[in-house]
């Protein structure tokens, strides 16, 4: 079993380059099955959930070919869209290939997405915008079916802001027959990207990156080649790493914009940021303040940073609230920072954080990604050693996350040990 060992590492000062997008690169490497040529994707992070999709590409006859950064998909030979069930389960975003997959093959048979599981994400908004572009959509136990003997345009009204299912329609609307309207569309940066890449294929996608998306459905798309944009969630978690002791951390290939939330709340709580082309630089001065979040849909503060930003909050004194409007139930993080020491009450939809306590250093597990990220960044702030199990959903987001935090000066290593070895009352996750 492989565990995250993080030391007590003062202020992290240096500099990290953003990899690509993960929540792009999972929409871009479905939306490139909509080609009928090939495709070239820079930029495509090395992550355990691109290697599950190059699984399924290779099931259904999509080459994929990664040549350093780059990744060349070939779609003109994909003979199925019948999706291994338990490869979508293994990773949220596989429900992109129904979309992706719909207008060329009419049928598409594929498993419930799986990864990070916030009490079970739905998807019903994917399946309304399915069906108004003439679907019909059936559940079994394991999988869902998704068929259409031609698509129609529609206006799609979505009841609730969803980047997920905003990109969906926008997949399946491509090469449907007619105009397509999407009214309450999500406007998040992975959005516009999506749409920015179909646009250089071919596809006539206007609006996108406001609440009013409009499709002009074509009937085919070219190759092209695309660079996907920065990862917004890990430069975010970077920045907050400087203010944890007063450090200065500088990520570069990152977009300012899209950050905004982000970097208003760092200066609110006493940091400094300053923001150049391409790059950003964060202050810390040792003592940050108590403030409030409330997780919104973007341009709000992202549910995707609440749980770092927690940790940055557990070294101010006073008393911060963190409100999760996106998914309440997303304090997965909370038990496992009160075993290092950390006073955290949750009250329905709000985490009460009393700050400026020491920490002392544990073991713990990652239930996800940004749960795994806000454990990182408490074992570095904590004393003595703190032990991170549930590598798996950290590498899920992270490319290379030892080499990331290092070149920070942050002192981590990953370790191997027996699953036996592990005390008893840590080997339930999430115990």
């Amino acid at each position: 079993m492989k565990y995250i060992q993080a030391e007590y590492s003062g202020p992290l000062n240096g500099q990290v380059h953003i990899p690509g997008a993960k929540n792009s690169s999972l929409a871009l490497l479905a939306a490139a099955c909509l080609a009928d040529d090939i495709v070239t994707l820079e930029g495509i992070p090395r992550i355990d959930d691109i290697r599950v999709i190059a699984g399924i590409g290779q099931d259904i006859g999509m080459g994929m070919k990664r040549e350093g950064g780059t990744i060349v998909v070939d779609p003109r030979w994909i003979h199925s869209a019948v999706i291994d069930p338990g490869k979508a389960s293994s990773y949220r975003a596989s429900y992109y290939f129904a979309g992706a997959l719909l207008s060329k093959f009419g049928r598409v048979t594929i498993g419930f997405p799986g990864g990070d599981d916030f009490v079970s994400r739905p998807i019903d908004q994917h399946m309304k915008a399915f069906q108004a572009l003439g679907a019909q959509v059936r559940f079994f136990k394991e999988h869902y079916v998704v068929e259409a003997a031609e698509l129609h345009g529609a206006d799609i009204y979505f009841d609730t802001v969803t980047s997920g299912a905003t990109m969906n329609a926008m997949l399946a609307a491509v090469r449907a027959k007619g105009r397509t309207r999407l009214y309450n569309a999500a406007v998040d940066p992975e959005v516009v990207d999506t749409a920015t890449f179909l646009n250089r294929l071919g596809a006539r996608i206007y609006g996108a990156g406001t609440d009013r998306i409009r499709i002009e459905g074509v009937p085919y798309l070219n190759g092209g080649t695309h660079a996907v944009i920065p990862d917004r969630l890990i430069a975010g978690a970077f920045l907050m790493a400087a203010g944890l002791q007063g450090g200065q951390v500088t990520v570069m290939d990152a977009i300012p914009e899209h950050l905004g939330a982000l970097l208003a709340k760092m200066e609110e709580i006493g940091m400094t940021v300053e923001c150049g082309e391409g790059r950003i630089t964060a202050y810390g001065t040792g003592a940050p303040k108590a403030t409030r979040i409330r997780t919104g849909m973007y341009p709000g503060f992202a549910t995707d940073l609440q749980q770092p930003m927690t940790a940055l909050l557990l070294q101010a004194k006073g008393k911060s609230i963190v409100t999760e409007r996106v998914f309440p139930k997303r304090f997965a993080h909370v038990p496992q920072l009160r075993r290092l020491g950390a006073d955290i009450e949750i009250r329905k939809e709000s985490a009460m954080i009393r700050g400026g306590l020491p920490l002392q250093g544990g073991w713990v597990h990652a239930t996800d990604v940004r749960a795994g990220t806000c454990l990182l960044l408490a074992g570095l702030a904590a004393e003595g050693s703190t032990c991170i199990t549930g590598v798996e959903h950290i590498e899920r987001g992270y490319e290379d996350v030892i080499g990331s935090f290092r070149s920070i000066g942050a002192k981590l290593s990953m370790r191997e040990m027996d699953a036996q070895s592990l005390p008893e009352r840590y080997r339930l996750q999430g115990s």
